[in-house]
């Protein structure tokens, strides 16, 4: 089974290069811009719009979220070690809740790709039972 640790991280890597290329300012954003138009258009296109978009392009500051809580403030201490504890086994709980469901939506794949796969092996087996009044 794969540590909840690395989906998050597998699921979080466009918020993870946004964070980079903000720490590095609108310089590094106009680069990546360059290299996606270089490398396939469409990504570099993609790239210019989001920085329109996200008003990345105009502004001072490439990342106007800078000013609130930090990315990462759900594991900094608080200074209060009873408010601490609450925190962290609720981060833990809604983590097991998170996995019990991805759990759960894989069983319901699979069983839905079961079901369409018993019907369509009844199908054959029907097909194949049924004389082919092709000559009729």
């Amino acid at each position: 089974m794969i540590p909840a640790t690395a989906r998050a991280g597998f699921a979080s890597w466009p918020a993870r290069a946004e964070a980079w290329l903000d720490e590095r300012g609108r310089p590094a954003w106009i680069a990546a811009m360059v290299v996606g138009f270089i490398a396939f258009w469409p990504a570099g296109l993609a790239i210019l719009a989001y920085m329109i978009w996200s008003k990345r392009m105009f502004s001072r500051s490439c990342s106007p979220r800078r000013t609130l809580t930090p990315r990462h403030s759900a594991w900094n201490s608080s200074g209060n070690a009873a408010f601490d504890a609450y925190k962290a086994d609720t981060l833990r709980r809604l983590e097991e809740e998170q996995i019990a469901f991805e759990a759960f939506l894989q069983r319901l794949r699979e069983a839905k790709d079961k079901q369409e796969f018993d019907a369509f092996m009844q199908d054959r087996a029907r097909n194949a039972a049924s004389p082919r009044d092709a000559d009729a």
